[in-house]
């Protein structure tokens, strides 16, 4: 038999004995106005099932560069940042810090730069002069989670050229001292003192108490920072005339000099670099120095490589200051987070900085991989707040300020040190290395000053940009 349905209504199954083609046609008639409403119900039905299923997304890739061990950690953040946007991929790069600034500037010039990306915060300012940020304050304003009121006031700062932040730390560093806690009691302190003239007091009694051959502190020869803070703390600018011109001839940065220099003509510090020191941790842990000027990486190799029975003999202490401890300014460093000017997925990146920039994936990133948060809510996170030695590093990112911001701020860093060792070495007065210094500062920053003397004027209350 064949189906009634053969050639109208094929499909339905609905088969019968064969009849006349008259008769045929007044069934098939019949059944079609029968099945015309409900064939409409079931068609509206489906219609409806279909409008219920949910579009495709369609997805934003955000492209983000992070740094060494850095990004290899934040993987597992994006993972969640992604769960709480499904709208939104994020593809990481891990770039050696070795390669990363070459990299960064190469992208720049050939407009292939990142989304965002982790940015060592004394580069802020040459990415800036060279526009490639964008500036962030339009966002900043907009944000409930990126307010400035969160972050280390002198961590903030290092982002913000001429006003305008240009970068979100991400993570901080700064630098304080590693003591003996054991060596300095001997000597008759139980504190690290909070004034420069109490602290030389206490490093002399340390000196009387070790003998000629050990020390009260090492200050490696071959590390800028610390004759750079004391200039900090003694209140000199570091650069002056708007970051045209050296200032190291100054007052305040020759009487921090020399506080520095008399340490190792006193033989309070030995006058070596990092490299002739075979194993700074053992010496440490014989005594050989007493103090030591260090970051929080610190922590970790310190109770990692010092023997068990000396743990509870070593410990973190704030800079001391000219005038106490208010004055105990120490560096601001770290890494920020920066959108690219020629990025075209501002609005998903800045997503994803505020996600990194919230206090519970700060507190998280720093249990991953033991860098400092710079939101102060995280530091309230159990392991922080427990943490004796760590509760120094809070209270020193209170008292830290920014380097200048100038692109050619490293090159300065570096003269420096070479116009110190030379000035402990005894190869120049100190006087004349920062002449030196000044004048070969002031050549470096001689395009600064040209550039800077061309820069369009904006009439008081005219309306105009940085341009």
């Amino acid at each position: 038999m064949k189906s009634v349905t053969e050639g109208g209504a094929a499909g339905f199954g609905f088969t019968g004995p064969r009849v006349p083609d008259r008769a045929r046609a007044q069934v098939h008639g019949r059944f079609q106005r029968r099945l015309a409403p409900r064939g409409c119900f079931v068609l509206a039905s489906l219609l409806a099932v279909v409008s219920c299923e949910p579009a495709d997304r369609e997805i934003t890739t955000v492209r983000f560069w992070a740094m060494g061990r850095e990004g290899e950690v934040v993987q597992e953040l994006v993972r969640d940042f992604e769960r709480e946007n499904p709208e939104i991929k994020v593809e990481v790069q891990q770039i050696p810090w070795s390669a990363a600034h070459e990299k960064l500037l190469t992208a720049h010039v050939g407009h292939a730069t990142p989304d965002v990306a982790q940015l060592g915060n004394t580069w802020i300012a040459e990415f800036e002069a060279l526009r490639a940020l964008e500036p962030l304050g339009p966002w900043v304003a907009r944000s409930s989670t990126v307010t400035p009121e969160g972050f280390f006031p002198g961590i903030w700062a290092t982002n913000v050229v001429d006003g305008e932040p240009y970068g979100v730390p991400w993570y901080v560093d700064t630098r304080l001292i590693f003591y003996r806690k054991d060596i300095l009691a001997s000597a008759g302190y139980q504190t690290v003192p909070d004034s420069w003239d109490e602290w030389l007091a206490a490093m002399r009694a340390i000196k009387r108490r070790v003998g000629p051959d050990r020390f009260a502190i090492l200050l490696p020869l071959n590390e800028w920072t610390q004759p750079m803070i004391l200039g900090l703390q003694a209140g000199s600018p570091l650069l002056r005339n708007g970051g045209t011109r050296g200032a190291f001839g100054g007052p305040e940065f020759r009487r921090a000099f020399a506080f520095y220099v008399d340490l190792y003509r006193e033989g309070l510090a030995p006058p070596l670099s990092n490299t002739e020191v075979a194993n700074l941790y053992q010496e440490f842990e014989r005594g050989y120095f007493a103090m030591y000027i260090t970051g929080p990486w610190n922590l970790g190799e310190f109770r990692r490589r010092l023997r068990p029975e000396l743990q509870d003999a070593w410990g973190t202490a704030p800079l001391p200051g000219p005038t106490g401890a208010a004055s105990g300014l120490s560096m601001a460093g770290g890494s920020s987070l920066v959108l690219f000017r020629d990025s075209k997925r501002k609005p998903a990146a800045w997503r994803l900085v505020e996600f990194l920039s919230r206090p519970d994936q700060q507190a998280r990133f720093y249990h991953l991989c033991g860098d400092l948060p710079a939101r102060q809510e995280a530091w309230r996170d159990t392991a922080l707040a427990a943490d004796e030695e760590m509760r120094a590093f809070q209270i020193q990112l209170g008292r830290v300020a920014p380097w200048p911001m100038v692109p050619e701020w490293e090159e300065i860093a570096i003269r420096l040190q070479d116009e110190t060792e030379r000035a402990v070495r005894g190869r120049t007065p100190p006087d004349s290395a920062l002449g030196e210094l000044d004048r070969s500062v002031d050549r470096m920053l001689e395009k600064r000053r040209w550039l800077l003397s061309r820069r369009p004027r904006v009439r008081p209350g005219a309306v105009g940009g940085r341009g």
